[in-house]
């Protein structure tokens, strides 16, 4: 009897082992991606309207060339070089009306009437031009050279310098010339000597010539920068102001990393970035009055809240804490679109609070008309990044100023009158605004939400001061949207969850079909039935709904195992309904499914997607919430899908490299096996804009970077590690998992190994390397996780 039941279990093993196999191979689905065919990007129109231009590689060349598809036809055309370097328009600038376009060609100005086609060149200048842009009265046109504002006269082609800016020292004591009358010798020497007295007479024309256009009103008042090198330099529409930035620096030391296979042949040395806790670069505003020729500076002494200290202080009551303004970074500039009134936005340097503030252009004064503090930290969508504004800018009546805030706990658009300080939330709900701009004619504006679904993206149009949005697309999955310069059509990139991108064509109302222009999925990819991964929500330990995608085996093939993928970066978004950034790690799951597998995908807490709370729930504590979102996870698959809770792996790369660790670290019981790949093992070695963000600085907050890095965590190792790391990484250093190897080392631990590869960076690029790197992570879950 006993023969008779044993024989029974081996053919019931035999005959699972059969059932789970798989077309797919990590071979298969690591080669290069041109296997899988070729998907379009970076859309945009042509002027008139009637040209949809992309990124394409329908030839198979070694990189994507400009495609194009006319409308009224469907046949896709590669762009001529002639033609593409024809469609170039440097440093280009609208007039209000979206009429007439002004570009650079090197050092001319050409002017481009956009109803006809025509282009008429304004101005060729002496040397290096920048920045050519529409003044309040259309007819004029502002451009940068030689760090000064010059004015043009498109009517009467004069050209006129309205600043007086010399980079150079002041002179101190100014001498008279000592320059002698060359007398009767010059005089002799030029009326003899033809050649010679025609090129003197051309030099004197050029220099009155270009004195003539040089020479600010007031040749007495001249701005000494004292080396400083101004830019940004801007002219305000009304032509009575002038601004500009100084950025300083700091010494920080930056780190090296090694390159030992350089094509040298000697180990070379590459620059890479400092680490957290460097010393910010800082910046300041100055203005140039033009009717009263002074320069001075913004002043950001009495912006209210600079001295606030955050709430994390408390934890270190042994400290002395000073109260002293935070240092900032400046955006701005923004003018009214008539030059009367400006803002700048404000971010301190602890990113703990965003200002936006108005200008007194007469004197640099500043008046606050929006705070968002956040005692995490400032970011979301629209929001913007140090020195960069995000969504902010004013509406046509000079009034009005918008922008995006969380302070709701979504980045939502906002209006606020600046006579009256009266703050209008133009969106509301629980979901997030992308890239709202204003329709042509002034009336309407244009977004993308995720007002349907946190895994969905579409197309609205909505009044310009409020009221009901119109949902433009219907397709579910990603809709990235280009509007024609007509605003009649919607040039469409979009994708679902097992479907690559493909560009579509509708019309410009709701409700309209959206018509398929390109079918880039090649046979052999199309050949393999990907899966639609259900998204699901399971319930955290603090209550908290976490949405993942799970990849579900069929009853037959179910192995009692399941996987774990963990996301990187943090802040990103991949359970969603679109075509994943990670298509490889798609594939695999496919794979790891066809095996047996249950694969989940978790969006985490610090994931993209569902407002500030889930964004900052990391707050001083990596491999917290992020973590017991994984735990929780894993106990969601036995609990509900009867997975078997002593054979549940984790992967990931750089962020989910380090959960993984922590995992494995941590919480040894559940996990038994892991692959961490790329990944940080102590943040105070990570670079200082995403980690101060999240831990402060190891100086100023050790509590937060001791208990979130997994360094200090190696002991709880119990399951089977693998460590994956590129040598030549120059975000994640390979020094992480040296470190890390030689505490495992002296821990006595051997139930890791770790695979290196010489020529990888951050993102492997090679397909071998990904095969390699993939086979060891399939090798480690079939070894450990099919045994019980």
């Amino acid at each position: 009897m006993k023969q008779k039941t044993l024989l029974l279990i081996l053919l019931l093993a035999s005959f699972r082992e059969i059932q789970a196999q798989s077309p797919l191979s990590v071979e298969y689905i690591m080669r290069d991606p041109m296997w899988m065919g070729v998907f379009p990007s970076q859309t945009q129109w042509s002027q008139d309207s009637k040209t949809i231009y992309f990124q394409y590689n329908q030839d198979r060349d070694p990189a994507d060339s400009l495609y194009k598809i006319i409308l009224g036809s469907s046949e896709i055309l590669k762009v001529s070089w002639p033609e593409e370097k024809q469609l170039r328009r440097a440093e280009a600038d609208f007039n209000s009306e979206k009429t007439l376009r002004v570009f650079l060609n090197q050092q001319k100005i050409l002017l481009e009437n956009l109803r006809t086609g025509k282009i008429t060149e304004l101005l060729d200048w002496h040397q290096r031009i920048s920045n050519p842009s529409f003044l309040a009265d259309p007819k004029l046109i502002s451009f940068i050279s030689d760090n000064n504002i010059f004015i043009l006269d498109t009517e009467s082609g004069a050209v006129k310098r309205v600043t007086a800016i010399s980079t150079g020292n002041a002179p101190k004591n100014p001498e008279k010339s000592t320059e002698k009358d060359a007398g009767f010798l010059k005089e002799e020497n030029l009326h003899l000597l033809q050649v010679v007295r025609e090129r003197e007479d051309a030099a004197s024309q050029r220099k009155a010539y270009r004195e003539s256009i040089a020479e600010p009103k007031n040749k007495d008042f001249v701005y000494y920068t004292e080396g400083k090198n101004p830019v940004n330099l801007q002219l305000s529409p009304d032509g009575h102001y002038a601004t500009f930035s100084f950025y300083k620096t700091s010494p920080n030391k930056n780190t090296k990393v090694p390159d030992y296979v350089a094509a040298s042949g000697y180990t070379e040395d590459l620059n890479a970035r400092p680490k957290v806790g460097t010393e910010p670069t800082t910046s300041e505003i100055g203005i140039y009055d033009l009717q009263r020729d002074t320069v001075y500076f913004i002043s950001t002494e009495n912006i209210p809240g600079l001295k606030d200290l955050p709430d994390y202080t408390k934890d270190y009551p042994e400290k002395n804490w000073e109260e002293v303004n935070r240092k900032l970074a400046l955006f701005g500039p923004v003018f009214s679109p008539d030059g009367s009134k400006a803002i700048i936005q404000a971010r301190s340097f602890d990113n703990k609070d965003r200002w936006i503030l108005q200008v007194d252009l007469a004197t640099g004064n500043l008046k606050n008309l929006d705070r968002q503090r956040d005692e995490a930290w400032i970011a979301g969508p629209g929001i913007g990044w140090t020195f960069s504004g995000g969504t902010l800018g004013w509406l046509p009546d000079n009034q009005h100023i918008y922008f995006q805030s969380e302070e709701s706990g979504y980045s939502h658009l906002y209006l606020l009158d600046v006579n009256t300080g009266d703050k209008k939330a133009l969106t509301s709900g629980d979901f997030e605004v992308f890239d709202p701009f204003i329709s042509k004619d002034q009336k309407h504006w244009y977004l993308t939400t995720s007002e349907v679904d946190p895994g969905e993206r579409h197309f609205y149009r909505m009044p310009l001061m409020g009221g009901k949005m119109e949902k433009l697309t219907s397709m579910p999955g990603n809709n990235q949207v280009e509007l024609s310069p007509d605003e009649k059509h919607l040039a469409i990139l979009h994708s679902y969850s097992n479907k690559p991108t493909e560009l579509y064509l509708q019309a410009n109302k709701a409700g309209a079909e959206a018509k398929q222009l390109t079918s880039g999925q090649s046979e052999e990819f199309k050949a393999y039935s990907w899966r639609d991964p259900e998204i699901v929500r399971f319930k955290a330990e603090d209550g908290a709904m976490v949405p993942a995608r799970i990849y579900a085996p069929s009853p037959e093939k179910k192995n009692g195992a399941a996987i774990i993928f963990v996301h990187g970066a943090g802040y990103l978004q991949n359970v969603h309904k679109w075509w994943s950034t990670y298509f490889r790690e798609y594939m695999f799951h496919n794979l790891l499914t066809d095996l047996g597998y249950t694969v989940l995908d978790i969006d985490y807490r610090a994931s993209a997607g569902y407002g500030r709370d889930w964004r900052t729930g990391i707050y001083r504590h990596m491999g917290g919430k992020d973590l017991s979102d994984q735990v929780d996870g894993a106990k969601y698959l036995v609990n509900t899908h009867g997975i078997d809770a002593g054979r549940i792996g984790i992967y990931g790369g750089s962020y989910g490299g380090f959960i993984t660790l922590m995992a494995l670290f941590t919480q040894p019981d559940v996990f038994k096996s892991g692959a961490a790949l790329r990944s940080v093992t102590d943040w105070a070695h990570y670079n200082h804009g995403y980690t101060s963000n999240i831990l402060n600085t190891p100086e100023e907050d050790p509590i937060a970077y001791r208990r979130s890095s997994p360094i200090y965590f190696a002991e709880g190792l119990k399951g089977n590690l693998l460590m994956a790391h590129g040598m030549v990484d120059v975000n994640v250093h390979f020094q992480d998992v040296v470190r890390l190897s030689q505490r495992l080392i002296e821990l006595e631990k051997d139930n890791w190994e770790m695979a290196i590869y010489p020529v990888e960076d951050h993102g492997f690029v090679e397909p071998s390397s990904w095969t390699d790197e993939y086979k060891r992570i399939l090798k480690l879950f079939n070894s450990t996780l099919l045994n019980k």
